[in-house]
């Protein structure tokens, strides 16, 4: 169903069905606000169905469910279908990184009786935004004796939150006469940590009470936080916005609300034709790159291996063979048409809250650079399958021809010779601590995965 506004085809019965799926994803997406929290979401959801880790396999054959696991960032899973498995698999990939702030490697300085936290941002992000809001600290600190210590402040409700101070309006005549991007800097971005002393110290006293607090709870010291990865993210839970309930507010659907319905659908198809595959990886926002990137060899690495189990004498030439024959949707959010700001979309090519999963033929920017362009006959073959199951669907652009752009995964798989779309949820205050979806949207996602995985 094009171009139709989902809500109106929903019976009451259809209507209790999209609130109760999206209260699920509302509590993966409070819960995996890191890459390496997606991935322990992820396995436990794949495991609960009968998944298991690949070093369990020594063969594999149709029906089987295996999954593999890229330095506690990515995840591949795969259901082995009824058809040889250089006959191309059926993909759907998406990431699980987000907008947020690092911890530096020297993080802690005192100032003025004050403990902040130096911070790196990590992607593109206003950073206006990220000040006087609730922060909370995620992550993993790696210590010498090889043992790693997880860090979760601020998720709970009874623990403190962090967060970033601004200048107060009686005093910012100097600092609102600045541009946008300027009015907070980058080095400015520093996180309160703590401001009480420890009474036994003479010198910076607060640093030392914070310390102390650390090798106490944590067992952690000073030394420890260089090999340390801690993200600064927005505390809280995801909540239902708007006074129908009918979206959800919170931090990091792009693009969790992608790797949520596309991991959900993938866990529905228990017996397909062709190899069925789920692809979650990390990097996205910062271009793909590194081990745990898209650009990474593991997705090739782990379809060779795939074949190698499954009896192939030469799996790395298979592989090239099945991922020519693939077929792939890259499950990444898009740009929703905002009232409030609509100078800067194509209405006619602009994507709808509740209009259903989104179709990106080309993202990049200013004459389609660095897009992957997808061909008239697969996207044909996707908007037949779209059809056929009912799904509610429509197409976009990232806004005017030259009022930006943005990338996604799509590029990296096209340049593999795979056939690969866009296909995602429209997002409203993209790359803000505070996001939002449309209900509507989720389901019609996940449906039109499900459909997708589903298709001849």
């Amino acid at each position: 169903m094009y171009r139709e506004n989902a809500w109106k085809k929903y019976d009451s019965k259809k209507e209790k069905e999209v609130m109760t799926f999206a209260e699920g994803y509302k509590e993966f997406l409070s819960s995996s606000k890191t890459e390496r929290l997606a991935v322990k979401e992820a396995v436990k959801r794949l495991e609960a169905k009968g998944f298991k880790d690949a070093s369990n396999f020594k063969s594999v054959k149709p029906g089987d469910k295996i999954y593999f696991i890229n330095r506690n960032k990515n995840v591949c899973a795969f259901v082995i279908g009824e058809e040889k498995i250089n006959q191309g698999l059926r993909v759907l990939g998406a990431h699980i990184d987000s907008p947020r702030m690092d911890l530096k490697e020297h993080p802690l300085y005192e100032k003025n009786e004050f403990v902040l936290a130096d911070t790196h941002y990590y992607g593109g992000i206003k950073k206006y935004q990220w000040v006087t809001i609730p922060l909370a600290l995620h992550g993993v600190v790696c210590k010498l004796d090889g043992s790693t210590v997880e860090i979760n402040i601020g998720e709970d409700e009874n623990d403190p939150v962090v967060g970033i101070s601004d200048l107060l309006v009686h005093l910012s005549q100097d600092q609102l006469t600045k541009p946008a991007g300027k009015v907070i800097e980058g080095e400015a971005l520093d996180v309160t940590i703590a401001n009480k002393p420890l009474k036994e110290a003479e010198q910076n006293a607060v640093k030392q009470a914070v310390l102390a607090l650390l090798k106490k709870k944590y067992g952690i010291s000073e030394e420890d936080l260089i090999t340390a990865e801690i993200e600064v993210v927005p505390a809280g839970k995801a909540r239902d916005y708007g006074l129908d309930s009918s979206m959800v507010a919170g931090y990091g659907h792009d693009d969790r609300s992608c790797a949520y319905t596309s991991l959900m659908a993938f866990l529905e198809v228990e017996k397909p034709k062709y190899t069925s595959c789920c692809l979650l990886v990390d990097k996205e926002e910062v271009g793909s790159i590194g081990s745990t990137g898209a650009q990474s060899l593991f997705f090739e690495n782990v379809v060779a291996k795939l074949l190698e189990l499954s009896g192939d004498k030469c799996p790395l030439w298979s592989a090239r063979i099945a991922l020519e024959n693939s077929k792939m949707l890259s499950s990444d959010v898009s740009a929703a048409f905002d009232p409030l700001f609509p100078g800067v979309a194509d209405a006619n090519n602009a994507a709808f809250f509740s209009y259903g999963l989104v179709f990106n033929k080309y993202t990049g920017s200013r004459g389609k650079s660095g897009c992957n362009d997808a061909h008239a006959e697969y996207y044909a073959w996707v908007r037949r399958a779209m059809e056929e199951a009912g799904v509610c669907w429509q197409n976009a652009e990232l806004g005017k021809v030259d009022q930006g752009g943005g990338g996604t995964i799509a590029y990296i798989m096209g340049n593999i010779n795979m056939n690969v779309i866009d296909a995602g949820i429209p997002v409203l205050n993209m790359h803000a601590p505070m996001e939002i979806v449309s209900k509507a949207d989720l389901f019609e996602a996940y449906r039109g995965y499900i459909a997708f995985l589903s298709a001849e």
